[in-house]
C-alpha cells in the first residue's frame, strides 16, 4: 500500500467491502444508465476492478461512496460508446394485429431488460432510501432513460437520483456548471415526454394481489377467457427479442387463441422485479416430461386489471433471479 492510501486508510479489503456495501446502490445506477441486467452487472465487475487498481489515485476529497459512483459512471460512458440505445418493443413499431406473426428475434443488445429487486434494493435500507430506489428502477422510467444521450443521461442520474451538486457532476464529466444544467434541462423534457406518470405498480394492496394470483391460475389452466377478464381494455403485451407487440384485449385474446397457444401448458414462479413489480418466471413443459425455464414476465397493474403484460423470453434471465431453470415433473 502506498503512502498516499495508508493516509487515507484505504486498501484492498477497504475497497472491497465498500463494493460490497454499496453493490445494490451501485448495480441500480448501471442499471438506470445501460438498461440492461447483464450489462450492469459486467459493468460493476469493471467497476471493481478499476476502484481496485485505482487506490492510489483516491485522494479523499470525497466520501468513498462518491468515488466508485464516479468510477460506476464513467465505466458506464464507456460501456455506451457507440452503442445503440435499447428500448422497449413498443418504442419501435406500431401494435400487431392479434393473429400476425410477430416476427424474427432480434439481438438481446436491442431489448431493455428487467431486472430481479434483490440486485438493486439492499434489505437494510431506510424507507426513504427504498422509495427513491424503487421508483428510479421502474421498467417505463428505466425505458424512458433510454431516450436520452449517455452524457445529459448520466447529469440526471447523479442530479435527480443520487443528488448530487452541479459542480460535482461538472467535475464528474469535466465540464462546467452552465453546461451541465443545459444537459439537465434536455434531460427533465424527454423524460417528461416519454415517462409522464409513476408507476401503478407500486404499494400494491390486497386486490392486487389477488389480480396477480387470478392471473396465475388462469394462466396455468390456460383458460382464454378468465385471462382476458383480467386486462385493462387497452392492455399491451409484448415480448422481446420478438419486436411485434399487441395492444386492446380483443388483439390479445386472438394471439391466445392462436400463436399464443404454445403457452398451454405453462407452470409459474412468482418474484419480483423493478422496484416491487410482479413477476412471474414462465416454465414451459418439454419432451423430458419437465418444465424448462422459457422467460420472465412483469406485470403491470392499475385500477384493478392488469394493463401491461411484459414477457421477455430470456432463460439467461432466471439465474439473476434466482429460479431454477427447470421444474421436475414431480413439481409441476
Amino acid at each position: 500500500m502506498t503512502d498516499l492510501a495508508r493516509r487515507f486508510a484505504i486498501d484492498d479489503e477497504t475497497v472491497t467491502q465498500a463494493l460490497e456495501r454499496h453493490r445494490p446502490a451501485l448495480t441500480a445506477h448501471c442499471y438506470r444508465m445501460l438498461g440492461s441486467a447483464f450489462d450492469a452487472e459486467d459493468a460493476i465487475q469493471e467497476t471493481s476492478i478499476r476502484a481496485w487498481r485505482g487506490i492510489d489515485r483516491f485522494e479523499g476529497r470525497a466520501e468513498l461512496r462518491s468515488w466508485l459512483y464516479r468510477i460506476a459512471t464513467n465505466v458506464c460512458l464507456d460501456m455506451l460508446d457507440g452503442r445503440a440505445r435499447r428500448a422497449l418493443p413498443m418504442a419501435l413499431e406500431p401494435p400487431s394485429p392479434g393473429h400476425a406473426d410477430l416476427g424474427e428475434p432480434l439481438g438481446q443488445a436491442t431489448w431493455v431488460t428487467p431486472i430481479p429487486d434483490r440486485r438493486v434494493l439492499a434489505p437494510d435500507a431506510d424507507p426513504a432510501t427504498c422509495v427513491v430506489a424503487r421508483d428510479s428502477v421502474r421498467l417505463a422510467f428505466v425505458a424512458a432513460l433510454q431516450h436520452v444521450q449517455p452524457r445529459p443521461r448520466a447529469v440526471l442520474l447523479l442530479r435527480d437520483v443520487l443528488r448530487w451538486h452541479a459542480d460535482e457532476v461538472a467535475e464528474l464529466l469535466g465540464t462546467s456548471v452552465t453546461a451541465v444544467n443545459s444537459m439537465l434541462r434536455r434531460a427533465r423534457r424527454t423524460m417528461a415526454q416519454r415517462d409522464p406518470g409513476g408507476d401503478a405498480g407500486a404499494g400494491l394492496g390486497e386486490s392486487d394481489w389477488g389480480l396477480v394470483a387470478r392471473y396465475v391460475d388462469a394462466l396455468q389452466r390456460f383458460d382464454v377467457g378468465a385471462l382476458v377478464a383480467l386486462l385493462h381494455d387497452d392492455a399491451t403485451l409484448s415480448m422481446p427479442p420478438v419486436p411485434g407487440w399487441l395492444r386492446g384485449r380483443a388483439s390479445i385474446e386472438q394471439y391466445w387463441h392462436g400463436h399464443g397457444s404454445a403457452c398451454r401448458g405453462s407452470r409459474l414462479l412468482v418474484t419480483r422485479a423493478n422496484g416491487g413489480l410482479h413477476a412471474l418466471g414462465a416454465y414451459r413443459p418439454g419432451p423430458d416430461g419437465h418444465h424448462h425455464a422459457f422467460g420472465i414476465s412483469v406485470l403491470d397493474l392499475a385500477g384493478g386489471r392488469i394493463t401491461a403484460l411484459h414477457a421477455f423470453l430470456e432463460p439467461r434471465l432466471f439465474p439473476l433471479f434466482g429460479l431454477p431453470d427447470r421444474l421436475p415433473a414431480a413439481a409441476a
